[in-house]
């Protein structure tokens, strides 16, 4: 990267209070082997959002705990980044909802993205080349999801793993040899059916048929208006291209993974993750999880990962971590960054 380097100043995490336990969902399924599904996914309780709690309602609160705490002057902000799979409307866009809540100056840019698992990598890339092109000074990523609207409630493979949650970051200016080293992304778009919600859209629009449930040789229930995932299909994409991808990163950067203070995948699953540490070489003690009180959080993932090792005193800084992404699309996205003095953190 040319010009002044680029970093996370400040990252804000917001669960929803309601919390899902696996005795919860085993009291209302008395058939599904919670025992079993734990030690797969590596979940034991999740967040959900209320009724009527919206991915906009919980980036808006991650936003405002930076506010608060003197981290964010939203006078100062120059571009915001929503990522969400789950908009409050088809249009206008939550980027712009946020900006009319949070009352930004007119000549603040907004605008979504729609990335998922990979989205706070790619959110990071949109960010970093704003401030290097001038176009920000700083910007403000929020990555939220509650995809919890989007599953079908007797879908034991997605209903066990996924949590809602935002996260909101702020990306500036840092000193010289911290914050952004490297990022690269990357695409198997022949792959996305592997993850999809079918109905919905524009191809596929909502009727009485696509409302209609299905169940599928597991036992599985779900409709064509919410979420399909070939959970299978969607390690195998892991286990290929994630090896190389994190391979590659590290290779250009004369790197290896002995030289990382620690990686933080994103949060897909335990067997997601046990794979990938055995694959790349990353060792127990820099392979950083949350997933056990959180669930797989979507495009929040990862940034409320990295808050909470923060928090946790895991990470300093200068520490040298790399942030690990992949999921719908199929999409990765890989970034190394050395932790700047300034981030802070609320979780």
């Amino acid at each position: 990267m040319t010009g002044r380097a680029v970093g996370i100043l400040a990252v804000a995490s917001h669960l929803p209070d309601r919390r899902v336990s696996n005795a919860e969902l085993q009291n209302e399924h008395p058939d599904w082997d919670m025992a079993r599904l734990a030690e797969r996914t590596g979940v034991y309780e999740r967040p959900i959002a209320a009724e009527g709690e919206t991915a906009l309602d919980l980036g808006l609160a991650a936003c405002r705990k930076l506010i608060e705490a003197g981290d964010l002057d939203p006078t100062a902000i120059g571009a915001v980044i929503f990522c969400t799979q789950t908009p409050d409307h088809i249009m206008p866009p939550n980027a712009c909802l946020l900006h009319g809540a949070l009352d930004l100056p007119p000549d603040v840019l907004a605008f979504d993205i729609t990335l998922a698992c990979s989205g706070y990598v790619y959110g990071l890339t949109l960010a970093e080349s704003l401030i290097a092109a001038g176009r920000a000074g700083s910007v403000l990523l929020v990555t939220a999801d509650t995809y919890s609207h989007l599953i079908h409630s007797q879908d034991r493979t997605t209903r066990c793993l996924f949590g809602d949650g935002a996260a909101a970051s702020l990306i500036g200016p840092v000193e010289d040899g911290e914050g952004v080293v490297d990022i690269r992304c990357g695409t198997v778009g022949a792959l996305g059916d592997r993850f999809m919600v079918p109905a919905g859209g524009a191809r596929l629009k909502k009727d009485p048929g696509t409302a209609e449930p299905e169940t599928d040789r597991f036992g599985n229930v779900r409709t064509a208006e919410h979420i399909h995932m070939n959970g299978f299909g969607v390690l195998a994409f892991a286990n290929e291209y994630m090896p190389g991808a994190v391979r590659d990163i590290l290779d250009v950067n004369g790197l290896g993974v002995d030289d990382l203070d620690m990686v933080i995948f994103h949060q897909a699953s335990r067997v997601a993750l046990d794979s990938l540490c055995r694959l790349t070489g990353v060792s127990s003690d820099r392979d950083f999880r949350n997933l056990d009180n959180v669930g797989n959080l979507v495009s929040a993932s990862i940034p409320v990962a990295l808050a909470d090792a923060v928090s946790q005193g895991r990470l300093a800084p200068g520490s040298l971590i790399l942030l690990c992404s992949f999921g719908a699309g199929l999409s990765w996205g890989n970034a190394l960054i050395r932790i700047p003095a300034a981030l802070t953190v609320k979780t």
